[in-house]
């Protein structure tokens, strides 16, 4: 299976991306578990979560990232502060590789 993965953002790629047209989430400090019904790629403009993926690996995710989760993954979502993203289900052309996972 695919894993999550993470890339700093630069003002090139948001733009490349068009993040501004991708619907927003957000959510307070809390734990819940989750399944990707379909890849999903986010910018995380604020707060921090860490996603416990269904083999106990954890993944870190900070505001300034852009991350893909993909179709299938099964994971419990950690809000460690109030996270603030925008999301899409449609990937960019270029998106994966070169993103590599970033584990802390």
């Amino acid at each position: 299976m695919a894993k999550t993965s993470i890339q700093k953002a630069t003002p090139e790629l948001l733009k490349e991306y068009k993040v501004d047209s991708w619907q927003s989430w957000d959510c307070g400090p809390s734990e819940f578990p989750w399944e990707y019904s379909t890849d999903e790629i986010c910018y995380v403009k604020k707060g921090k979560v860490i996603v416990i993926e269904e083999n106990g690996e954890k993944v870190e995710i900070n505001a300034g990232e852009i991350v893909i989760f993909p179709k299938g993954l099964k994971c419990t979502w950690k809000v460690i502060e109030r996270i603030e993203k925008v999301y899409n289900f449609i990937l960019p052309r270029n998106s994966f590789p070169p993103f590599e996972k970033n584990n802390k």
